[in-house]
């Protein structure tokens, strides 16, 4: 059963008739009518909670309709409640959606407004985790990896944090050095992965240390050949990671003392360049994530494997974060493979289509209303119907080549990862409209040398742009 957005009255009976139940994780309350339903806290995903209740059922309803003692609680979570913060890549839904209203919806010849810069970032490609008024990063400096703190107002340096040694060699050599992931934030604790594999817990106040692992000694993985990429998930109590390898590709770890719950001891592939997704099939819980080979799902709980679905395909390197909707994952992946939507909703998984109309290296795909759009090798930006798998448009040109999308407010934030321009369009099925564009203020020093490129992706919250250039960090007025 998927999960279905109540209305009040509904959720009033429920919390009613559920408040006689067995008790079964935290105690909600209507803030209306002070009837309780008692369920676990599962997620929030623009604004709407989501509570799996003593019978397995997961319900959904507005956050504002809670108590609020409820809304504090879903806030400390780390969520995105009321577009104040992105507590890890992608947000937290890991959508690459924003929750931004009220955005310019063209942006003048200039571009908008830049209301800060940051010029000692580091070398990396991590983007920002945007919480509480902070913004985190990670950055190398001279072979010393590290978690880097702004203040959101100003982007002033509040404090730097050791996140392991990041050498000048291997993974380094070509395309630049520095962290992949970005930082993840939650219960005033910022977790972050190394290109080596450290794994680290450092307090989001201050960045003193709470615990570290390490993928490669402590779970048996394997440093992928570029490094590892992986933005850590948090999921209640839990800290997900992908280590990869004959030990267990993924490990659950408690995210208060790093202390290990489960590795997939049946899931032993080598770890890729994605992130875990969180699924929520017929009111069970499952961590997707996309290997080489492999797309795989593992039970929340247990870390014991659901369902596989081959992936022939992919070579060199798979690297987006697999989307999930109603029983369906879409996954694509670079270097001439393609992409194709899993059907997940019964025994096994089945293929809905296959095709190579979206071929995304690393850019990253976004849904909106039963279309994606990213930037497909050869193609330029594209927009494929979820459905079908059938291409909408596409649109290849001068700046329009090749790069990262996020979405806010009805429209695309692109960034062309050689020119480093970026450029606003509607997210329509419609056709493709440009409605502004500007260059980057500056380009880095840190990638001469190398063949690295601009591919941070860009985000927007509370009404503000962030752009990332190796060290260099700009923020942007785009409010309306």
């Amino acid at each position: 059963m998927t999960s279905k957005l109540l209305p009040l009255a509904t959720l009033n009976m429920l919390l009613f008739c559920f408040a006689f139940l067995p008790a079964h994780g935290r105690t909600w309350t209507d803030a209306k009518t002070g009837r309780t339903l008692k369920g676990d806290f599962v997620g929030v995903t623009d604004g709407k909670v989501s509570v799996r209740n003593a019978n397995g059922r997961v319900i959904q309803f507005d956050v504002k309709l809670l108590s609020k003692a409820d809304q504090d609680f879903v806030a400390s979570q780390g969520k995105a409640v009321g577009g104040k913060d992105w507590p890890t890549f992608r947000g937290a839904s890991r959508s690459d959606r924003s929750p931004d209203q009220g955005l310019l919806k063209t942006w003048p010849s200039g571009g908008p407004k830049l209301l800060w810069e940051f010029k000692a970032c580091g070398k990396g490609y991590s983007g920002p985790a945007i919480v509480g008024g902070k913004i985190y990063y990670t950055g190398a400096f001279d072979g010393q990896a590290k978690i880097i703190c702004l203040n959101g107002e100003d982007g002033e340096e509040l404090w730097t944090a050791d996140l392991g040694e990041d050498p000048g060699e291997g993974y380094n050599a070509r395309w630049g050095s520095g962290p992949r992931g970005t930082p993840t934030v939650s219960d005033g604790v910022v977790y972050a992965i190394s290109a080596n594999g450290s794994l680290m817990a450092v307090d989001a106040a201050d960045g003193k240390k709470k615990w570290s692992k390490e993928l490669v000694g402590d779970f048996g993985g394997k440093v992928p050949k570029w490094g590892y990429s992986e933005s850590p998930l948090v999921d209640g109590d839990w800290l997900i990671v992908t280590p990869g390898g004959k030990d267990g590709a993924i490990a659950a770890l408690d995210k208060k003392s790093g202390e290990t719950i489960w590795q997939s001891k049946d899931l032993t592939d080598g770890a890729e360049y994605s992130s875990v997704i969180i699924a929520e099939v017929n009111g069970r819980k499952q961590y997707v994530q996309l290997f080489m080979k492999t797309l795989a799902g593992v039970d929340a709980g247990t870390g014991k494997l659901l369902w596989t679905s081959k992936w022939p395909k992919g070579r060199t390197a798979v690297i987006p974060t697999p989307i999930y909707q109603d029983g369906k994952v879409y996954m694509t992946s670079g270097y001439s493979a393609g992409c194709k939507l899993v059907d997940i909703s019964g025994s096994e998984a089945k293929d809905v289509w296959e095709n190579k109309n979206m071929i995304n290296h690393h850019g990253g795909v976004v849904l909106v209303d039963g279309y994606l759009y990213g930037f497909s090798d050869g193609s330029g930006l594209v927009c494929q119907d979820l459905k079908t798998g059938e291409t909408k448009w596409k649109k290849i040109g001068s700046g329009i080549q090749k790069g990262a999308v996020h979405y806010a407010d009805g429209m695309l934030y692109c960034v062309d990862e050689s020119e480093g321009a970026v450029f606003l369009a509607e997210a329509t099925p419609d056709g493709f409209s440009e409605k502004g564009r500007f260059p980057m203020p500056k380009v880095t020093e840190l990638r001469k040398g190398t063949s690295g490129k601009v591919w941070t992706h860009p985000v927007v919250l509370d009404g503000k742009l962030y752009l990332r250039d190796q060290d260099l960090v700009f923020c942007f007025d785009v409010k309306n």
